[in-house]
């Protein structure tokens, strides 16, 4: 799974170049037709992080499911709930989850996990979560889509907790944390949290890289960079697997 920051064309550069940053990878050349895409190139192991220019005005993120064939995984992906959307890419499907969320099915492509980044002052740090936000009207059909498309453990939220996770194997760059908001909203938005050894240390790194702090809690901190884009540093270290 990888995970793309979609950019307003205006504040792209800047987002994208924030994102190499604080994350330690290459920001790798522009590609694409209009030159749209370009890859965040960790220094070992397979990407999966990249960044889109778009012609919209609100930033957002999507993902990338890599699979064998993307013909036929979106005629399964279709039977478990997506909607089909059209796409100027013959190959690759593009998909709409029965909360309205937008991702890709495309061929597949490495599976070569990067190791967290080391710091200068020694902490380590890492994306390796994506959180869904989903709507309380659509939790439970967003929860049971995600789970049965991925094939990966589920865990349904515990008693009083907002939380529940769909959590891959140790081998996967990016697990999915499922959290049913208190607020409707109209489609299942999605949000890249951060593993750090030393959480004000990585908070730090951010604010000096052009992010803001917009809220902290018991277990994360919400911050937006450059670009317009919501993202946490969480209280988790990097390699913790949940339970």
């Amino acid at each position: 799974m990888v995970a793309f920051l979609d950019l307003p064309g205006e504040v792209h550069d800047a987002g994208a170049d924030f994102w190499a940053g604080v994350t330690g990878f290459e920001r790798g050349p522009q590609r694409g037709e209009d030159g749209q895409f370009a890859t965040l190139v960790p220094p070992a192991g397979t990407d999966y992080l990249r960044v889109q220019r778009l012609e919209e005005d609100t930033p957002r993120v999507h993902l990338d499911l890599h699979v064998a064939d993307p013909a036929a995984a979106g005629e399964e992906t279709a039977a478990l709930g997506a909607e089909r959307l059209d796409s100027p890419y013959p190959d690759l499907r593009t998909m709409r989850s029965p909360g309205g969320f937008v991702f890709c099915l495309v061929p597949e492509g490495g599976d070569v996990r990067p190791a967290p980044r080391t710091w200068p002052d020694g902490h380590t740090s890492y994306v390796d979560q994506v959180c869904l936000d989903v709507p309380p009207s659509r939790y439970d059909a967003e929860l049971d889509f995600w789970a049965a498309l991925t094939g990966w453990q589920r865990r349904d939220p515990r008693p009083g907790s907002e939380f529940g996770r769909v959590t891959p194997g140790a081998d996967q760059p990016l697990q999915l944390l499922v959290q049913r908001l208190d607020d409707e909203q109209e489609v299942v938005t999605a949000h890249l949290d951060w593993a750090a050894s030393d959480h004000e240390a990585e908070l730090a790194a951010h604010v000096a890289a052009g992010a803001e702090v917009q809220g902290r809690f018991e277990g994360w901190t919400v911050l937006r960079d450059p670009a317009g884009t919501t993202y946490c540093v969480t209280r988790r270290r990097p390699g913790d697997r949940p339970e």
